[in-house]
């Protein structure tokens, strides 16, 4: 069993592939410090309250973008699962071409989504992922990463209205009944949640125009996503676990039989 771990900035997600089948997956919080140890023994939890035993995995791999973490997190993995994982880096075979300017600055996570929606669904593709940033990016027909727009998430924005306005209170990020909102927590509710399909539409609409690309398959992803995709005929398929499907998709292209450290 391969176990696939992304770290994000809002969240670590973790997932546990039986050949092509996603076996469990789970959440762990980013922003909490933690000791190897710490992240070692809430893997062993978390892995055996899904039923699975740290002893059936056999290989590892890891994508972060969240440098300080990295450390504590690879030593957990080696000392509690006795296994040397696979970090996703530039120069890591993805199946992806970045010709962007500075293809270092893309992060690991964007490339994943990238290499699963391309291989899953097709290029040209265009993929979104509703995370602690909202990403946009598109793969042309021939697998290379062309271009990305980046924009705040549903909730950082959410977090600056009730963070930065005083008498703003904290809510509950969902979809009111209607835009015509009559107090406070709907109307905070529809201008973030129709703010952010109003905001996909229009930066979906322009990318696929001025690529020029013909057709172009948009994919979303992400926690949020759902609640998105639910709401706008621009996107065409939502896929919780891309980014899991993609790091299973990588690591079949490293040609690697078993990290486990003998």
């Amino acid at each position: 069993m391969l176990i696939t771990i992304d770290v994000g900035n809002t969240n670590i997600t973790v997932g546990v592939f039986r050949g092509d089948e996603v076996a469990a997956s789970f959440r762990i919080t980013t922003k909490m410090p933690r000791t190897s140890d710490e992240y070692g023994m809430l893997l062993i939890t978390l892995l055996e309250q899904n039923n699975i035993r740290h002893e059936e995995i056999e290989d590892a791999i890891i994508a972060s973008v969240v440098p300080n973490v990295m450390h504590s997190l690879e030593g957990a993995v080696v000392k509690y699962l006795g296994i040397r994982p696979i970090i996703i880096e530039p120069g890591t075979r993805t199946g992806i071409r970045v010709v962007t300017e500075n293809p270092r600055q893309i992060g690991a996570d964007r490339i994943v989504d990238a290499a699963a929606a391309y291989e899953l669904y097709g290029g040209p593709v265009l993929v979104l992922d509703f995370g602690t940033a909202t990403t946009y990016d598109l793969v042309d027909k021939d697998g290379s990463f062309v271009s990305g727009v980046t924009a705040p998430g549903i909730r950082i924005s959410a977090r600056a209205l009730w963070e930065d306005a005083a008498k703003l209170p904290e809510i509950e990020i969902a979809k009111p009944e209607s835009i015509l909102a009559k107090e406070t927590i709907t109307s905070m509710q529809a201008g973030l949640v129709y703010g952010q399909i109003g905001q996909t539409e229009y930066i979906v609409r322009h990318m696929i125009a001025e690529a020029d690309m013909g057709e172009i398959k948009v994919v979303a992803t992400g926690g949020l996503g759902r609640i998105i995709a639910n709401e706008t005929t621009m996107i065409d398929i939502y896929d919780p676990n891309l980014t899991l499907k993609g790091m299973n998709l990588i690591y079949k292209k490293q040609n690697r039989k078993s990290g486990r450290l003998r």
